[in-house]
């Protein structure tokens, strides 16, 4: 192990001895206890030592930049927005929360945040969305590929009336596999979830605080929060942003994620297209599958009928059971899930966009 990853080893366990329970407080509860945020920046990290003060610099000349407009933000002009980043360390053993640890004491706008073991993006980016203080909300990788000075344009487009922008990088600095895996992916996604967006993989994101409240992602869903969300109602939008290079570390993301992401569009596509409808993915189906079956049947009972005996049609007559009795259970579930839809629906006040009297 190198002499980083025993440090960051060493680390984890004195806190692991030291450290107390975190509880995380919605930032509407948590608006008395601090100064009103314009923009939170929210960035979830996995052995990123080497980046980190580097992405606070660049982060630092943009926002603190007063020839810029940030009217965006209703920001006056000569003003600067007042803007936080949240960093979240998802398990890492390289010592990036002892680097974190630095750039707090030296600015009181970062702020950082460990999870217990490595949990994933999502768990790491639900966290930090639960911490950010900001009216807009903005994710960024640690890795120095998405550049801050992106900020500003992508700020623009979010009050120009969308509750979520998503950066588009166009031109990619990754590994060919990496890039076909990842277009792939993309036009997968636009083809059956109907959402024009052409790079869903892209961790730059600038949202409005209700969009991060309201989208609640697990597992490794954080890739499909623009489809949850323009299922939602919310009006989502893309800009094209620069990418660059990876600087340190090596890329993570390969064939098997995203072979696990055409997984997770499958539950996707369940959550946003029926579950408040469930019988229609499961009961029409078994409908089929029993319909066929019975089919199946009436042609061996036929058979029976007509001449005594079904010859050499046992192997049909199994699979005829075995079609109705997977279509029963298809059908049956899709009842149980209608019934638990019924029960558990939600309160329809939250659907509600805008209101007179």
């Amino acid at each position: 192990m190198s002499a980083a990853g025993r440090e960051g080893v060493a680390e984890a366990r004195r806190d692991a001895a030291s450290r107390s329970v975190a509880v995380l407080v919605p930032a509407a509860a948590r608006s008395e206890a601090g100064p009103t945020v314009d923009v939170s920046l929210v960035v979830p990290l996995h052995d990123e030592r080497e980046s980190l003060h580097l992405l606070l610099e660049e982060c630092e000349a943009v926002l603190d930049d007063r020839s810029q407009d940030w009217s965006c933000l209703g920001v006056e002009a000569g003003e600067t927005p007042r803007w936080e980043i949240v960093f979240v360390d998802d398990g890492s053993t390289d010592g990036s929360f002892s680097r974190l640890r630095e750039l707090a004491e030296r600015n009181p706008r970062v702020r950082a945040l460990r999870l217990r073991r490595h949990l994933g993006k999502a768990a790491a980016l639900s966290v930090g969305f639960a911490e950010a203080l900001g009216d807009v909300v903005v994710s960024l990788d640690a890795d120095l590929q998405d550049d801050p000075r992106e900020l500003p344009r992508m700020l623009a487009v979010l009050a120009s009336g969308y509750d979520l922008v998503n950066g588009w990088k166009r031109k990619r600095h990754d590994s060919a596999a990496r890039v076909v895996a990842s277009r792939l992916f993309n036009l997968a996604v636009r083809r059956l979830s109907g959402v024009e967006l052409r790079d869903l993989n892209s961790g730059y994101k600038a949202y409005r605080r209700w969009v991060v409240e309201d989208v609640r992602i697990y597992g490794e869903l954080h890739r499909f929060i623009p489809v949850i969300a323009a299922w939602k109602g919310y009006a989502v939008g893309e800009i094209e942003v620069a990418h660059r290079p990876r600087r340190f570390g090596r890329s993570r993301y390969g064939w098997g994620r995203a072979f696990r992401g055409m997984m997770d569009l499958v539950t996707v596509m369940f959550l946003t297209r029926f579950d408040a409808r469930p019988a229609h993915f499961f009961s029409l189906p078994g409908a089929f599958l029993m319909s066929v079956g019975f089919a199946v049947l009436a042609y061996i009972t036929y058979l029976r009928m007509a001449y005594g005996e079904i010859l050499s049609k046992h192997p049909l007559l199994m699979l005829g059971v075995l079609l109705v009795l997977a279509g029963l259970q298809l059908f049956t579930s899709g009842l149980l899930g209608e019934m638990l839809a019924a029960h558990f629906q939600r309160d329809d006040a939250s659907l509600i966009h805008e209101r007179i009297r």
